[in-house]
């Protein structure tokens, strides 16, 4: 059995696609389609087992149980334990780690989208400004020249 060092920074490093692959299938516009049919299925079947099994692809938290077995039974990571704890303990260690990270990038991505909605915002009120400034010097009349008209001293 590796030391423990070496242990933590494997389930960190085996966390990134765990959170990556749940967060892609119960988020991102790729998996837009088949999840919608998903939340539709788990509303509308009569079977409990069913309704369960559907919601599975629209929580991340949820599928991000079934994303750590797969990658348990791929990699064999145990922690702290050589026996079948070690693979109790690494799952709900590397579902929880993996959630940390979903979370962290949900809300990044809010802060981001929060900016750019911000930024947008500002740029609208400049530029209705701007139209508005724009439109007084149009309606400004344009000054008469009064008196005689003075050529600059040249000396």
């Amino acid at each position: 059995m590796q030391p423990l060092s070496g242990q933590v920074a494997e389930l960190f490093i085996l966390a990134i696609p765990v959170a990556s692959l749940a967060w892609t299938v119960t988020h991102e516009e790729i998996f837009r389609e088949p999840r919608e049919w998903c939340t539709k299925r788990s509303k509308t079947c009569q079977n409990l087992l069913q309704r369960k099994f559907f919601y599975l692809f629209t929580c991340e938290y949820c599928f991000s149980h079934y994303v750590t077995l797969l990658f348990l039974f791929l990699t064999g990571f145990k922690l702290l334990f050589d026996d079948w704890r070690g693979y109790i303990v690494a799952g709900f260690s590397l579902v929880w780690v993996a959630n940390v990270y979903m979370s962290s990038f949900g809300r990044l991505r809010q802060e981001v989208k929060s900016e750019k909605l911000e930024a947008k915002r500002k740029e609208k009120v400049l530029e209705r400004v701007k139209l508005q400034v724009d439109k007084e010097r149009e309606d400004e009349p344009e000054p008469v020249p009064t008196g005689p008209r003075r050529e600059p001293f040249r000396g």
